[in-house]
């Protein structure tokens, strides 16, 4: 009697502790997103993460590559960006860092709505991403005047802001001092998106004027 007693208090004590965990799991999981980032980040393989956000549950293959898997600022983002389900949206100066590309390119296959403003004169500049994502069918749009459009953020499914000062180079990324604040906060992604909202009507190619107007 005292050992079946014993057992199952044994078991009651176990199963207690399992729902303690999964609540503080789910908890955890359900904290909104506070983190920030900080740049130069050492060199590192995204393969894995990409691998993985392309087929969930595949076996993982080795990469080839010399460069470590390891946690990284530059990892950290990319999971970021392929946390999106839904939308993508992109307000970036530069964009030249081939593995940040290929992460967005890889949403756009997934069905993930990606839309990208840019800046007109940047876009061309040599090792740009830009006219690979459009190739892709990625929406882009640029700027039509003298000033820069010197943005840096991006929101994901219009709930997780990323911003801050890191331009999305591989000049940045490995060698500049930077900041990077990924947040889940309804006021400031609101204030983004309608950022967002606002430069992409303005930039629609239909506003586009090619010649100057007589006075």
């Amino acid at each position: 009697m005292r050992a079946a007693g014993g057992a199952r208090g044994v078991a009651l004590a176990a199963a207690a502790a399992t729902a303690v965990a999964l609540a503080v799991a789910a908890w955890w999981r359900a904290r909104p997103v506070r983190e920030v980032l900080f740049f130069p980040s050492r060199p590192c393989c995204i393969e894995a993460l990409l691998a993985e956000a392309a087929e969930p549950g595949a076996p993982a293959r080795p990469c080839p590559c010399p460069l470590p898997s390891g946690d990284t600022a530059l990892s950290r983002l990319v999971r970021r960006l392929l946390s999106a389900r839904r939308s993508l949206d992109l307000c970036l100066f530069s964009f030249s860092c081939p593995q940040l590309a290929r992460a967005v390119q890889l949403l756009h296959r997934r069905g993930v709505r990606v839309r990208l403003v840019t800046d007109a004169q940047y876009m061309g500049l040599h090792g740009s991403q830009i006219g690979r994502l459009r190739h892709a069918g990625i929406q882009v749009r640029h700027d039509q005047h003298s000033g820069y459009m010197h943005h840096k953020f991006a929101i994901v499914d219009r709930r997780m802001l990323i911003t801050g000062s890191l331009n999305w180079t591989t000049q940045a990324i490995q060698s500049n001092r930077e900041n990077v604040l990924v947040v889940e906060d309804a006021v400031y992604v609101k204030a983004f998106q309608d950022e967002f909202e606002r430069i992409w009507e303005e930039y629609n190619p239909a506003n586009y004027s090619f010649f100057s107007e007589r006075q």
